[in-house]
């Protein structure tokens, strides 16, 4: 990636004064203002982080709450196995645009990641806070060039107006566990707690639309009787038929209930 060379002047977001970043220089504090930038292609962006809110036993919690979710497996909390875990704070494009009569925020990826489900993460402003050269032992330097994420913004809301940017840097407790032999990865975002994965175990959706197929065909069954007595003319067999349908239709209910619960129970 390119970086501002000596002889670069650049001008603070905030305050408009002049910054003269030295050669590789990535990270500054305007000597003016105080404002914490981001130099990036020769150009400078407001640079903040997100303060976690969870700490590891708090963030653990969260992971093993999302793996007991309808969303995943049955008992994953209680078969997955985690064998790695690690914080640090990962930079993300926060650009702002306007869309017609609408500001619209995007993130997008500032270094490499496979979780690329975080850039659909919610950042209320109000969250933010400046940059602290502190966090630099645990922060993930920035790859990905501004241009390019501005690229894939353009991409999200075509026709955008880019409004401000900024390079946000975001805690994570990034997890892998392992589930019938299997590694899996999952981020869980420090200062809301939500949890992010691309590829997880997921619920099988097969046999539940069996129970919902085999359902739907048994009722479909038992009304065609009385339609089909309607239709003839008959007015007993039409009586009849409501009767049966009625009549099975009652004996069927608790046998399908008792299937669909065991299905749930055992997915």
């Amino acid at each position: 990636m390119e970086t501002a060379l000596p002889s670069t002047t650049l001008n603070c977001t905030q305050c408009g004064g002049e910054l003269h970043p030295d050669e590789g220089q990535l990270f500054l504090t305007c000597p003016y203002c105080a404002a914490a930038v981001y130099v990036d292609k020769s150009r400078v962006v407001f640079h903040w982080h997100l303060a976690p809110t969870l700490n590891p036993d708090q963030a653990r919690g969260a992971l093993f709450r999302w793996m007991s979710s309808n969303a995943t497996v049955k008992d994953l909390d209680k078969k997955a196995s985690i064998n790695d875990s690690s914080f640090s704070y990962f930079p993300m494009w926060h650009i702002k645009s306007r869309q017609g009569a609408k500001e619209v925020i995007t993130l997008e990826p500032a270094a490499a990641i496979t979780i690329t489900e975080l850039r659909t993460l919610s950042l209320p402003a109000g969250d933010l806070r400046k940059y602290d050269s502190a966090l630099d032992s645990q922060s993930v330097p920035p790859t990905v060039p501004l241009q390019t994420a501005l690229g894939w913004a353009n991409q999200q809301n075509p026709g955008g107006s880019i409004l401000e940017t900024a390079l946000v840097h975001i805690p994570v407790y990034t997890y892998k566990y392992v589930y019938n032999g299997q590694t899996y990865t999952a981020i869980v975002e420090a200062g809301t707690g939500k949890v992010f994965a691309n590829i997880f175990p997921a619920k099988a959706e097969a046999p539940y639309l069996l129970v919902g197929l085999l359902t739907a065909g048994v009722y479909l069954c038992l009304a065609a009787i009385p339609v089909f007595g309607a239709i003839s003319g008959d007015e007993t067999f039409m009586m009849t038929g409501v009767a049966i349908c009625s009549g099975v239709g009652l004996v069927a209910f608790p046998f399908l209930f008792a299937l669909a619960a065991w299905v749930a129970a055992k997915v």
